[in-house]
């Protein structure tokens, strides 16, 4: 009898050993870069104690879980702590997290086995939110530069402080997610989960019956956590500021309230009951593709810096994937780790073909590849529909007066317009809430509006380092701060003014490109703002007249909705962008753009003339102009 329970608890050892040994295994070749689909089968087969978990006791046959996250492999405590040891119910909640993956625990959770991923999160401007506190202290007069590096969970209380805890500071990754459910256009942060959490209909479902039944109906069907990220999850956050997800999608705010359009065609009100009315969408929406369709998890995370504003961050271009000659590549085996697994957890099967890298840092675009023939594809990951990739066309091949013109310049169909905004504390605002640490307090910032407005983007100038390029501009803050309403002053200045345009990434891209007027002769592309721009041809000579269409504003004698003056000189401390390497076009450069809108009076933008200058630049036509065409009079 002794040797065979001798022989039982040996062989019990060994299975045990075997086990932990064979985890080990999988371990150690699952976080290197090479073959790891052995390993998640392996780890399906090998049962790493995670059932020896007291919380299996009550929570037994839950489903819904995504392959990669199935307690059956990892546990219930490795993301929901607690106590696994005890039978007891209050005991075995000791310490448990119930919505797991806020970064304030996800160094325990979420980080234990996603460390890198954790750390470039922690870091990124989603988190941080960096460049909005740089440039709201700044237009405060708080600070001296709109590049400082600031963490949004490091606010006081200073007037600029209480206006982004007031006004902005709901949407950062660090947002805790506090209840249970999905995803939707009104959430805001909740760290892993803002991107990673989805529900089934069935987890929504047992979801309710749970709370219906004050929580004694534990749920069969649990959420997934899962890299099947959605364009809600991205939302919430980027339908405010300068809208990104709902121009997207073709939507421009307006200030009418949901009893104004009462169920009309073409408008449709949000869930927090914003109305808007339906534009143009973007191309890549049409075709069915997600934001992360193009914003991989390299973009998204972040890649571990802290950057100041959100186009340093942003490293894909349109021309990683709309390339002149060939493509930037990078073949299967030398993708990286965080590649690697995307590349699995979505089955492709594309390992033998070289995949797309962007040209900014090399990362991968795991959902394309080239063919042999050399024609480039991307997997939708939506519903992964097949998509071709068209290179550039001619014109923007062969383009030599445009070749510093970013392609969103040309190809986005519109943008949004926001002016008169006016900012002013209300003392004794009693249910005031502060966004960044989620109470009610007394007194609050609030803004008005005066016109949500639509249309082709300005232009300006981004100069730096890499060069001098033509981007998108909006009019980001042309606004009025009345600061003693804050400080209970009674002397100084009471108002601020600032009028400061902003680079823009529209997202809504067209195939057709504007013409050639909406650039060279349109008062609110050159930064006017809107009006009548009218060439005056009286006799042999021309000159430009321009009529805008808002008043002047008082603190500056410029129209309302203007950038800059029209072609005069404006001083060179004069501060009008939200980046320092963003600029209007000079009066020099406003004369060269002009002198194209004036030989577009006469001569169409598919005309021979037209053409050529497009192709070998304007200076050798001016050589040549005969005596019948009017030259413009500065």
């Amino acid at each position: 009898m002794k040797k065979k329970k001798y022989s039982r608890v040996l062989f019990i050892i060994v299975i045990l050993l075997f086990s932990i040994l064979l985890y080990v295994k999988n371990k150690t070749i699952f976080e290197s870069e090479g073959v790891y689909k052995s390993v998640i089968e392996n780890v399906n087969e090998s049962d790493v104690v995670s059932t020896q978990e007291s919380c299996f006791l009550c929570h037994q046959n839950t489903k819904g879980y995504s392959k990669f996250h199935n307690p059956e492999n990892i546990g219930c405590a490795s993301c929901h702590l607690g106590n696994i040891t005890s039978s007891n119910k209050e005991e075995a909640h000791k310490g448990m997290v119930l919505i797991p993956g806020n970064l304030s625990d996800a160094k325990q959770t979420c980080g234990k086995c996603h460390p890198n991923e954790l750390h470039k999160v922690e870091n990124s401007l989603m988190t941080t939110n960096s460049g909005l506190v740089a440039v709201d202290k700044f237009v405060f007069g708080e600070a001296d530069s709109l590049d400082y590096h600031y963490h949004i969970k490091d606010l006081k209380n200073s007037a600029a402080d209480k206006h982004l805890r007031d006004l902005c500071a709901n949407c950062h990754l660090g947002a805790e997610k506090t209840t249970f459910g999905s995803i939707n256009q009104k959430s805001r942060g909740g760290g892993c989960n803002a991107c990673h959490l989805n529900y089934s209909n069935e987890a929504l479902i047992d979801l309710d019956n749970y709370l219906t039944s004050n929580k004694t109906e534990l749920p069969k069907f649990h959420p997934s956590t899962d890299i099947f990220v959605n364009d809600t999850h991205c939302f919430g956050c980027h339908s405010r500021s300068s809208r990104i997800s709902t121009n997207y999608i073709g939507l421009q705010e307006t200030l009418l309230e949901e009893t104004d359009v009462n169920n009309k065609s073409g408008f449709e009100v949000l869930e927090d009951k914003r109305v808007y009315k339906y534009i143009e969408e973007d191309v890549h929406h049409t075709k069915g593709m997600l934001c992360i369709d193009c914003h991989s998890s390299h973009e998204v995370m972040g890649d571990g810096i802290r950057y100041a504003h959100e186009e340093q961050a942003v490293k894909i271009q349109c021309i990683d994937c709309h390339f002149k000659d060939k493509p930037n590549t990078i073949s299967y085996d030398s993708l990286d780790t965080e590649s690697m697994l995307v590349f699995y957890h979505r089955d492709y099967k594309h390992n033998d073909k070289q995949i797309i890298a962007v040209k900014k840092d090399n990362h991968p675009l795991v959902n394309t590849y080239v063919d042999s023939l050399g024609d480039a594809y991307l997997i939708g990951k939506k519903d992964g529909a097949l998509h071709a990739l068209k290179p550039q066309g001619d014109v923007c091949s062969r383009d030599s007066a445009h070749k510093n013109v970013s392609c969103a310049t040309c190809h986005s169909s519109w943008t949004p317009r926001c002016i008169g905004c006016h900012n002013e504390f209300d003392k004794e605002e009693p249910s005031a809430f502060d966004l960044l640490d989620k109470k009610y307090t007394k007194g609050q910032w609030k803004e008005y509006v005066a016109e949500f407005s639509s249309s082709l983007p300005a232009m300006g100038v981004r100069e730096n380092s890499e060069g001098k390029h033509i981007e998108p501009a909006i009019p980001g803050m042309i606004m009025t701060i009345d600061l003693n309403s804050y400080t209970q002053k009674t002397t100084g200045e009471s108002l601020l003014f600032h009028r400061l345009y902003a680079p823009n990434s529209p997202h809504t891209t067209t195939k057709e490109v504007r013409d050639c007027a909406s650039c060279h002769s349109n008062s609110a592309t050159l930064g006017y703002g809107n009006g009548t721009l009218v060439y005056d041809i009286k006799g042999n000579s021309g000159e430009w007249v321009f009529t805008p269409e808002y008043a002047l504003n008082s603190h500056d004698n410029l129209p309302e909705d203007a950038w800059i003056p029209f072609l005069k000189k404006v001083d060179k401390k004069t501060i009008n962008s939200t980046r320092t390497d963003f600029r209007p076009f000079t009066v020099q450069e406003q004369k060269r753009l002009l002198l194209v809108g004036a030989c577009l009076q006469c001569h169409k933008d598919t005309s021979k003339v037209m053409r050529q200058a497009i192709e070998i630049g304007l200076d050798p036509i001016l050589k040549e102009i005969s005596k019948e065409c009017i030259m413009p009079k500065w």
